[in-house]
Order: structure tokens, then sequence, then C-alpha cells
């Protein structure tokens, strides 16, 4: 019987809703075999989330979600079956995590001019880690009542020329995906459709992405529709990409998002997972 794999999920450790140990008990309820944890530029939740994983019998993938700006688009690369105590990843995503931690200031200020004040404050109370996110912020202001929801939220004010849009400076790409290769992982460009690039553009990154030593797609995502899984299956072949499988899940208040509920992998795609002795 094939295994059920949900390569990237996110807890309390970045901008999930979830302890760890509350992730992998939704994993194991929602009949998932494989997952990855991929908090945004941290790892602090993988050794709560082994030891929960041993418990219930679900297998984890150690992994972490890079920043990226690559071509002035900041960009999101998996690193999938990483160690996470090694020093040069620990040391880039340290640097990620104090840029955040200005851009939370940043975003704070800007919002402040936008008639709305103590915002990071509030953002502070939904998080319960160390990490603030946009998410974070975005509680906060559905919370006032500044938007209906968080999809609102970032339309309204997260968004580039809204009042709480900071550009971001994050890694650039050659940089993350060598600190994936010195911890032992596979770098993985996540939700390729979500950055909204254009054919041409597409093919520049994920070239580049090769280049640099890449070697995964996240091809079925809950960013993607059905067609849109179909495209970036071809673009895995052309590219000589493994194939990944994520949901994206960050907490039971995005009702749109579950784990696991995503399509499988469509026919003849790579999967990366056959590389791993499962």
């Amino acid at each position: 019987m094939s295994l059920i794999y949900d390569l990237h999920s996110h807890s309390t450790a970045s901008d999930g809703s979830l302890r760890p140990k509350a992730l992998l008990a939704r994993a194991k309820s929602q009949n998932i075999d494989v997952l990855a944890l991929t908090d945004h530029d941290n790892t602090a939740g993988l050794e709560e989330a082994e030891a929960a994983a041993g418990d219930l019998g679900v297998k984890l993938v150690p992994g972490v979600e890079i920043s990226v700006t690559w071509n002035k688009t900041t960009v999101h690369v998996l690193g999938l079956g990483i160690r996470p105590q090694n020093d040069a990843l620990q040391s880039g995503l340290r640097h990620l995590r104090e840029f955040r931690n200005w851009r939370g200031e940043e975003i704070s200020r800007r919002l402040a001019k936008a008639g709305i004040d103590g915002a990071l404050d509030g953002a502070k109370q939904y998080a319960s880690g160390a990490l603030i996110s946009r998410t974070h912020f975005a509680h906060f202001l559905v919370a006032q009542g500044h938007a209906k929801d968080l999809r609102d939220v970032f339309k309204k004010y997260l968004v580039h020329n809204k009042p709480g849009h900071v550009p971001g400076q994050w890694a650039d790409l050659a940089s993350a995906v060598g600190w994936i290769h010195e911890a032992g992982g596979i770098a993985v460009i996540a939700h390729p459709v979500r950055y909204k690039l254009s054919a041409t553009r597409l093919r520049q990154l994920l070239g580049e992405f090769k280049e640099c030593g890449g070697k995964g797609l996240e091809v079925v995502s809950s960013s993607h529709s059905l067609d849109e899984c179909q495209a970036m299956a071809i673009q895995a072949k052309n590219f000589g990409f493994y194939a990944t499988r994520g949901s994206d899940y960050h907490g039971p208040e995005h009702t749109w998002v579950e784990l696991g509920k995503i399509p499988p992998l469509p026919a003849g795609c790579n999967p990366i997972w056959s590389q791993w002795n499962l």
C-alpha cells in the first residue's frame, strides 16, 4: 500500500497555530504516514515534533522553509531531510530571523502611520514562539476589525503598495541552497505558482535554482489548481527535478487547507521520497 506524504507544514515555531506535538497528532488523525515540518527560517520545533512522531508512529522528515530574495521577488526554498544542528544552516537562519525582527518593527511603524497603533504588541499575542510573521499581524488586524479574515488582511495591508508592506531582503538563492546542502538536505522550490511569474521568468528561476544545486520542485500544493499541478509536473520533468507534495498547512483556522488533503503527484513524476529509505 502506498504511503501518504505531506512534505510542507508549519507549527508554532513559526507562523502555524499548533504546537509541533499537536501538529503530529493531527497528521496521525488524517492518516498521514510521512510529514515534513518546515517552519519559516527556524528549526526550533523539530525536537518536539520528532518525539511526538515516534510516539504516534508517523515518520517525520526534518525540514525548514527558507526565505529568499530572487530578482526582487520573495521565493521560498524548502530544505527536506536536513540535519538541524548544522552550523552553516543555523548561522544563515539566525541572520534571517534578525531581519524578521526588524521587519516586524517596521510593519508596526508603517501601520501606525496608517492609524493602526500597537500592531507589534498585538501581533506578539498571537505568536507562541519568538518568530513574528505577517500572519501574526494579520490575526491582530482581524481581531481589531480592520479586515474580515486573514486573506482580506493581506489584500488590504500587507502586500505591495499597501500600508503595512515591507519589502523583504532575504537570503540569496545560492546561499539558501548551500545551507541546505551543508545540512545534508535536498533543496526544493516551494509552491512555484504562487509567485505569479511569467513563463519565461519561471524558467529562469528554475534554471538558476538547478545551477545552484537545487533538486526539487513542489509540484502539488494547496496553492495550485489541478491544471497548475500538471504544469509544474512538466516543469519538474523538463528540469530533471524530484517532485514533492505538500499542503503548506498552518492550522485549523485556515479552513481551506488540511493536512494531506491535496491531490497525488501526477503520473510520470519522480517523487523525492524515492531517494529516502523510509
